[in-house]
């Protein structure tokens, strides 16, 4: 006979072809468009807030200590702590918070307190010697690329 028989039931014929694959696609892109589009608008708030933050406090408080720098980190390490450990725990919220806060609000406020969770992460999954080594090798070698980017600017100036 010339009639071709599909294995697939009906209702699986009619999502796998061409047009199924293009949808998914497209829904792909989208998700991926939704994650850069929460994660901008995240840093733009962020970085905003963390100019008000840190100009508000210098400017009541002086610039002899940097006061304004201080208080971003720490209320970053509150914002980081808070919204990771609850998002975390909350499977009915909409991922997206998880690109608009911790990645998009935060990395662009401070990544001071990214540092922070990952090394209380490494603490918590009992790798104590790897959390100290980060913890130390990152403000040892922190140190260090900023002094050489410094002698790099004034050799080049």
């Amino acid at each position: 006979t010339g009639v071709q028989t599909c294995a697939l039931p009906i209702s699986e014929r009619r999502r796998s072809g061409p047009r199924h694959s293009r949808h998914v696609r497209v829904k792909k892109r989208r998700e991926a468009l939704q994650k850069y589009l929460m994660i901008a608008v995240g840093g733009a708030l962020g970085s905003i807030a963390r100019y008000w933050v840190g100009s508000t406090i210098a400017g009541r408080m002086g610039i002899k200590f940097p006061y304004g720098t201080l208080i971003v980190n720490l209320t970053a390490c509150l914002i980081i702590g808070f919204s990771l450990t609850y998002l975390g725990k909350r499977a009915d919220i909409n991922p997206a918070w998880r690109f608009l806060i911790p990645v998009g609000f935060i990395g662009a406020y401070s990544t001071f307190s990214t540092y922070e969770w990952e090394t209380l992460s490494t603490l918590r999954s009992g790798a104590f010697f790897l959390a100290a080594l980060y913890a130390i090798g990152s403000l040892i070698l922190g140190l260090v690329a900023v002094w050489g980017g410094s002698w790099l600017a004034e050799a080049l100036a």
